[in-house]
């Protein structure tokens, strides 16, 4: 089978990337052909189609000219070049499906309209809530928010939930409101959402509700070596954003008095340092952006990892890491995070925004080493059981099957 994989990036930015190379390895293993489309990144990896790669504009921070910035919103809206980049692709590599990831703001869903002309079919993961809120993250001034649920998305402009910008706020409001009346995704045969919550928020925004499928992640855990001793600190691997709550667990290690690795990087770091350097009496190294190898290290030198996440998760792969390196979790009670972890047997689940409960949650692993060894243990079983490879590509091609009968039949 000859398939395309589409994203904005070529490099693993983030984690729909990484999971859209880890899966493309995971198919050309299989005997399957790959190809794929994204912008011209400077960091891409090397591609067969890297000539035909529409331009990348840097959209945050903005562009600073106001035509740089009305070029790019008309971009974001419809990309005739990013179109035009589909079907040179199309034309030559002919494949059997197409898988979407995020193609939002650089590429644009024009992307899709030379898929429906030629009826290829085609699948698109969700690895955010985009398509129904407009600054797909579910919150608003630093709290949860479904203010827009529904397609009320004035309210992103009422709320400025873009970092407090009416600006940007109304460009992602318009946006969404744009592709979502004039059936911009219309072409989309079949759409996978990672968690269950993912699945039932997207069925409340009422976004192609009989396209949605429930296709868990997964994690290589014969690749990665496990944890062979107890004992350990805590650790955090992940983006330092607002949303991530890192300052939660920070303040959580303070009260515990517990030493702390973090790795990442991102905008909050400078203030996450301070706030590091006055609560956690010198027992928190941040580490900054690892390779793979040495954040597996990093996990499994920790009694236990924590996501502290205060916005909605959608089924992240820091925990499937985690279990797979035989490390337990602790994490936050919401999103899709409570689909991963089993209290009292792999982790812990804490209210987010509670620095005590989480101090409270987090005493147990590091008090008893040789229950937070055990418990790693438990999480290893499940990951080797429930989200292996094979199972997740199995998923995969049952899905692309699917989406090819739906092309077949001429609609979605």
């Amino acid at each position: 089978m000859r398939i395309l994989h589409v994203d904005k990036f070529l490099y693993r930015r983030g984690g729909a990337e990484a999971y859209m190379l880890d899966v493309a390895a995971m198919q050309r293993a299989a005997g399957h052909e790959v190809a794929f489309l994204a912008t011209a990144h400077p960091e891409n990896e090397p591609s067969r189609y890297a000539s035909s790669f529409p331009r990348f504009v840097e959209l945050n921070p903005p562009p600073p000219s106001l035509k740089a910035k009305v070029s790019a919103v008309g971009r974001m809206l419809w990309s005739v070049e990013a179109r035009a980049s589909m079907e040179r692709v199309l034309d030559d590599f002919r494949p059997d499906v197409v898988h979407l990831h995020n193609v939002y703001h650089h590429l644009s869903p024009s992307v899709l309209r030379p898929l429906r002309k030629r009826a290829v079919p085609t699948v698109m993961t969700l690895h955010d809530f985009k398509l129904a809120c407009p600054t797909h993250r579910f919150m608003a001034n630093g709290a949860v928010c479904e203010a827009c649920l529904g397609r009320h998305f004035h309210n992103a402009i009422l709320k400025r939930c873009n970092e407090g910008s009416l600006g940007a706020s109304a460009v992602n409001a318009v946006e969404l409101t744009m592709h979502t009346y004039t059936g911009a995704y219309d072409p989309v045969h079949i759409f996978l959402c990672p968690s269950r919550f993912m699945l039932e928020k997207m069925r409340a925004a009422r976004v192609f509700t009989h396209r949605l499928q429930w296709v868990p992640s997964f994690v290589d855990a014969a690749s990665i070596d496990v944890k062979r001793s107890p004992g350990g600190a805590i650790a955090y691997v992940g983006r330092l954003w607002e949303e991530k709550g890192v300052d939660v667990l920070i303040q959580a290690a303070g009260i515990a008095a517990a030493d702390l690795d973090v790795a990442g990087d991102g905008p909050e770091l400078g203030r996450l340092e301070a706030l590091a350097a006055r609560v956690g009496g010198g027992r928190i190294r941040f580490h900054g952006h690892l390779p793979p190898p040495r954040v597996q290290e990093l996990i499994r030198a920790a009694a236990v990892t924590v996501l502290p996440s205060r916005a909605y998760e959608n089924l992240p792969i820091a925990i499937l890491e985690s279990f797979a390196c035989a490390v337990p979790v602790v994490g936050t009670a919401h999103g899709g995070i409570p689909e991963l972890i089993d209290p009292g047997d792999d982790g812990e689940l804490v209210p987010p925004n509670d620095p005590r409960a989480m101090a409270a949650a987090l005493r147990p692993f590091l008090e008893d080493p040789q229950h937070a060894f055990a418990m790693g243990r438990s999480g290893r079983r499940k990951v080797e059981e429930r989200f292996s490879p094979a199972g997740h590509l199995a998923l995969l091609m049952d899905a692309y099957a699917q989406a090819a009968a739906r092309a077949g039949r001429g609609g979605s």
